[in-house]
């Protein structure tokens, strides 16, 4: 059988994308929660808050290094898969990702150990710094990435010469047309996926009854956040689909499985795309639904693939993963706001709505993966939008080399995440008398078990 080595690089750049953006999407959140775990035990001195801090900084600091391990390995495909992409982009890609490593990580880094072992080391206004400045660093570095990302799917601020990508004016480069609603997406994104990770966690000690001095408070924390932050990410994400009809059409049109440019377009709810055909079979439609979601007209335009002849993307895909993100997004606004119903009118919450938020645990895992494939998938053929398309920058590897090294990945990425999985699994297993809470020498609270 023929190993195609475009289509294996693209899978594996895929995969290592995939596994890499699934502990950014937690650490950039839970950066600020445990900043506000352990402002609220500063200020009031209750125990429990800082039982909250100790038991999820530890999943912090897991996260981060599972972030910064998957993240060079994925940078390093771009010398080994993607070496046209770096000679033809790298003056825009190069010194963006340097400034990812040099304003962010290194803040990161270096104020981490303080965070994790500084607690009875240093002051506890030094312990709250260090402690903001990791947070800082997570967002800087989301920042440097998703302008890169971003510029690559609206590139402006740059001229070609001989082929190659020169930079114009780097403040458009960074502050590209669609940076802002990516940027925000994603932090929203984090923030939610964070949210439902350490309600459902909560939630799952609870019915385990492993629950500590915190659990309940930490769950409240995640489901309130959640429910603000929900119908908040429906709001910048049509500001962002607006965005995207004006800049990359042939996106939706792909996300929305419209084959002919028209008036009064339908929404398509569910069907099955077929690109042979070209057509929806199955299709369940509401009338001008297409039109009025992304026109904010009944009547407005909505191009479709037909103006994109040979330069779209694959339509099915991208078709399910926005329905798929979408709908996650809608589960976690009726789950949050039931759940925030019963626990600050009751204190508490039945076994249904703490099942419930358990089973979301890892929600947020799936509505980005599903963002992604959209914005990364929807982008196709080009690598940079209009400008470099991805059959063009691939390194001329064999189909053998290609399948033997996906294979690699992919089995080390199942350990990896297997691993991860099981080690959140026996954190939130151990009984809330396991940790000792010993006196804060900075505050002078007395000690509990």
């Amino acid at each position: 059988m023929d190993l195609d080595p475009f289509v294996l690089a693209r899978i594996q750049f895929a995969a290592n994308i995939s596994f890499h953006i699934l502990f950014p999407a937690i650490s950039i959140g839970l950066g600020w929660i445990l900043i506000y775990f352990r402002l609220r035990y500063t200020w009031s001195g209750d125990r429990a808050w800082e039982y909250a801090y100790q038991f999820w900084v530890k999943i912090f600091a897991l996260t981060f290094a599972m972030g910064v391990v998957s993240g060079i390995t994925m940078s390093f495909q771009f010398g080994t898969n993607w070496p046209g992409f770096m000679e033809k982009a790298g003056n825009v890609a190069g010194p963006l990702l340097g400034y990812e490593v040099l304003s962010a990580f290194f803040l990161e880094a270096s104020f981490l150990g303080i965070m994790l072992f500084g607690r009875n080391r240093v002051s506890n206004r030094v312990h709250l710094l260090s402690s903001f400045l990791v947070a800082i660093g997570t967002t800087l570095s989301a920042f440097w990435i998703l302008s890169l990302n971003s510029w690559m799917q609206t590139p402006t601020g740059y001229y070609l010469e001989n082929g190659v990508v020169m930079v114009d004016s780097w403040m458009e480069v960074i502050f590209n047309p669609s940076f802002p609603y990516r940027f925000f997406h994603m932090l929203i994104a984090s923030m939610l996926t964070s949210a439902f990770l350490i309600a459902g966690v909560s939630a799952w000690r609870a019915l385990h009854d492993v629950d500590g001095p915190a659990t309940w408070r930490v769950m409240r924390t995640g489901v309130l956040l959640a429910a603000v932050m929900a119908p908040l990410q429906i709001f910048v994400g049509d500001l962002h689909g607006i965005n995207t009809l004006e800049h990359q059409p042939a996106k939706i049109a792909a996300m929305e499985a419209v084959w002919e440019t028209g008036r009064e377009v339908p929404f398509t709810v569910v069907a099955l795309p077929d690109e042979e055909t070209r057509s929806n079979r199955w299709a369940l439609e509401i009338p001008y639904g297409a039109s009025l979601i992304l026109t904010h007209s009944l009547d407005g335009e909505v191009k479709g693939l037909d103006d994109f002849e040979g330069k779209h993307p694959p339509v099915a895909v991208v078709f399910w993963a926005f329905r798929i993100m979408v709908g996650v997004g809608v589960l976690m606004v009726l789950v949050s706001w039931w759940a925030g119903w019963q626990l600050f009118k009751n204190r508490s919450a039945g076994r249904p709505v703490l099942m419930a938020l358990a089973g979301m645990t890892f929600s947020g895992w799936v509505a980005v993966l599903a963002g992604w494939y959209v914005t990364e998938i929807g982008r196709q053929p080009w690598i940079v939008d209009g400008v470099l398309m991805v059959k063009d920058v691939v390194a001329d590897h064999s189909g053998a080399t290609m399948a033997g090294t996906l294979f690699g990945y992919v089995l080390l990425y199942l350990f990896l995440l297997a691993s991860y999985i099981g080690a959140l699994r026996q954190l939130a297993k151990k009984p809330a008398a396991s940790l000792q809470m010993r006196p804060d020498p900075i505050l002078n609270t007395p000690a509990e078990a």
